[in-house]
């Protein structure tokens, strides 16, 4: 792990003050800040209207499953059952959604930090 904090020591000695604040920006981020990421750009607005999906469709799941519970026919449970099954998979979708927004992320965030460094290295060529 250390090779790698070395590295990064010697490309932020290559930046400039800018290019550096900017690498560090670029820096790996945590769970949450990978999910505060996604309501974050020109798709944000999609990303709130999909967690407010999922949430009525949780809604919706817990009120299926206490219908469930609460008939004695058969017919009637399948009928509830199709509707947790169906809300299940709702909310499946647009977790699956949300976690490959957050990775396309991530790959934006470290292709730009290549870049960066590609940009230095190419300066530093130059000269």
């Amino acid at each position: 792990m250390s090779t790698m904090e070395d590295i990064d020591k010697l490309i932020k000695e290559t930046l400039t003050e800018e290019e550096s604040k900017f690498y560090d920006e670029l820096d790996e981020q945590g769970l949450w800040g990978m999910f505060k990421s996604i309501f974050q750009g020109k798709l944000g607005w999609l990303a709130v209207i999909m967690n407010i999906v999922n949430l009525i469709a949780f809604g919706v799941f817990i009120y299926c499953l206490v219908q469930f519970f609460s008939v004695e026919e058969t017919n009637e449970m399948l009928k509830w059952g199709m509707g947790i099954v169906i809300c299940l998979m709702i909310n499946a979708m647009i977790k699956i959604y949300a976690w490959m927004q957050m990775d396309k992320r991530a790959i934006l965030r470290e292709m730009k930090r290549l870049e960066l460094q590609i940009s230095s290295l190419a300066s530093k060529i130059s000269e």
